[in-house]
């Protein structure tokens, strides 16, 4: 049987025009069965095209995404769980995730197809939303859980427990739950630090609160973590990796704790501390 390739491709890109049947003629000439997404089978005929969900259950040896971190991000809390490894290319303008550029897009591919290239496991987390006692929603995020108001309002207040025990009431826009790879995301622009990857923790960070002496908070990665909501009037909502999410209630919480699945990302021979040179413009020696 060929092997299995998957492309996932952000919509809209005028570049993918080019690009994506590039990838596809590149792959099928190196004895690969292509199957992609929907957004990706507008840019080339006679495809196998799936919807992004059903792309386990064809056990692609790697996932090639084509587009920026969002992409990359929608990609992963599909296919962690299938333990499939995911090429990211980054189309986009920071792309912290997807860091390989389309000038060393093929000389990865070789790389990944000859089994040269290492791949990093990327912690995510599991989060439940319970309203009057049942959990009426369950989601996964690689980058951060965001429970903030959506519209000009009161400070909303958020209670926050750590393995059950009380922490501190906090009057706020918003909380972040981050993993370590979302550190670097909405949690680092309210404020909180920068975790390696390969660091045990999640990072919850308050977002404009009312008190000054509240700061971001770094707790291991085995901790259960509780956010209770109340004075609210349907103006708070749950956001996940800032894609998916819904409406919060008062007297609802968050329950987060590390998911049970790791996501699989590629990786040639940039390291952590290269990308955050190269992204957040850090001097050089």
């Amino acid at each position: 049987m060929p092997r299995v390739a998957a492309i996932i491709s952000k919509p809209g890109k005028p570049e993918l025009n080019e690009i994506a049947p590039e990838v596809v003629e590149w792959l099928t000439r190196h004895g690969y069965h292509v199957v992609v997404d929907p957004e990706t089978g507008v840019y080339a005929s006679d495809l196998d095209v799936i919807q992004r969900e059903e792309l386990p259950a064809r056990n692609p040896e790697f996932v090639i995404v084509l587009g920026g971190d969002g992409t990359l991000l929608s990609a992963a809390r599909v296919l962690a769980r299938a333990n499939i490894p995911i090429l990211g290319v980054n189309l986009g303008s920071l792309g912290f995730l997807t860091e390989v550029p389309l000038s060393e897009l093929y000389t990865t591919l070789e790389a990944v197809s000859e089994n040269r290239c290492s791949f990093e496991s990327r912690s995510m987390l599991h989060c439940d939303l319970v309203r009057e006692g049942k959990c009426v929603a369950t989601y996964n995020a690689l980058n951060d859980a965001v429970v903030n108001k959506t519209a000009i309002a009161r400070l909303v207040s958020f209670d926050l427990f750590v393995d059950n025990n009380f922490v501190s009431n906090y009057k706020a826009d918003g909380v972040i739950v981050a993993t370590p790879t979302g550190s670097t995301a909405y949690s680092l622009a309210a404020g909180g630090p920068i975790l390696m990857p390969s660091v045990d923790a999640f990072v919850i960070s308050p977002v404009c609160p009312h008190s000054l002496t509240h700061r971001p908070l770094v707790v291991r990665d085995t901790a259960e973590i509780r956010i209770a909501v109340s004075n609210v009037d349907e103006e708070a909502f749950l956001s996940i990796d800032g894609q998916i999410g819904m409406p919060v209630t008062d007297g609802d919480y968050i329950v987060c704790r590390k998911a049970d699945y790791r996501v699989k990302i590629l990786r040639m021979r940039k390291t952590f501390f290269d990308v955050l040179r190269t992204k957040l413009k850090w001097g050089q020696r």
